[in-house]
């Protein structure tokens, strides 16, 4: 059965993606509905879309894009400046 369309998948046209059956043609983006393959897409809970529209509609939320080369958001505390000292004996 396929998780998108809710139909019977045979072999031919069958693929697995993050443990769910899908057809080819149902693997798409949710955002443009552009065909994915297994190197070109991302997901988030259960859903798949293309990097870009990932990206786009993720980003703004919070760090997603660690995946794609990207480091993390730098902490832009100036050196020195924090005022929490370690307890106990850390040698």
């Amino acid at each position: 059965m396929c998780a998108a369309c809710l139909t019977p998948v045979y072999p031919v046209e069958r693929m697995v993606v993050n443990k769910l059956t899908l057809h080819h043609n149902c693997f798409c983006c949710k955002h443009c509905q552009k065909k994915l393959s297994t190197h070109n897409y991302s997901s988030l809970y259960g859903e798949f879309y293309c990097i870009s529209h990932y990206q786009q509609l993720f980003k703004r939320k919070g760090n997603y894009d660690e995946g794609f080369g990207h480091t993390q958001h730098k902490d832009h505390k100036q050196p020195g400046t924090n005022t929490l000292k370690p307890k106990g004996d850390f040698r």
